[in-house]
């Protein structure tokens, strides 16, 4: 999705913004190309999405479907650049684990990570 010279910003997105979305964000921000930032829908997260993250980015990952219908009711023209990522929230920020079903899901994009 990258055009040469251009940064692609990206959006990850989960609950709290506690352990997945920054796990992910952190797997990504030192790419070449790659603008990142991840936030939460849930109304304490540690950011919160918000209109003005959604039109900032170019690509939306979400960790779960229901992270989507969020996004959707904020902005509707969100869908055509939100992937759902399908990782429920059972994990820890940095968890091994979460970082290699990450990895896994985000290489069809970004290449090896």
């Amino acid at each position: 999705m990258r055009a040469r010279g251009m940064v692609t910003r990206v959006l990850f997105v989960c609950s709290a913004n506690v352990d997945r979305s920054p796990t992910a964000e952190a797997l990504l921000k030192d790419m070449e190309g790659v603008e990142v930032k991840s936030a939460g829908t849930w109304s304490g997260a540690r950011t919160v999405v918000s209109e003005e993250l959604i039109n900032w980015a170019d690509m939306i990952f979400v960790m779960e479907k229901h992270h989507k219908e969020v996004l959707k009711r904020i902005d509707p023209e969100a869908e055509k650049k939100i992937i759902v990522l399908d990782i429920e929230d059972h994990y820890l920020r940095n968890d091994p684990e979460l970082a290699s079903i990450l990895k896994e899901k985000l290489s069809k994009y970004f290449g090896e990570i």
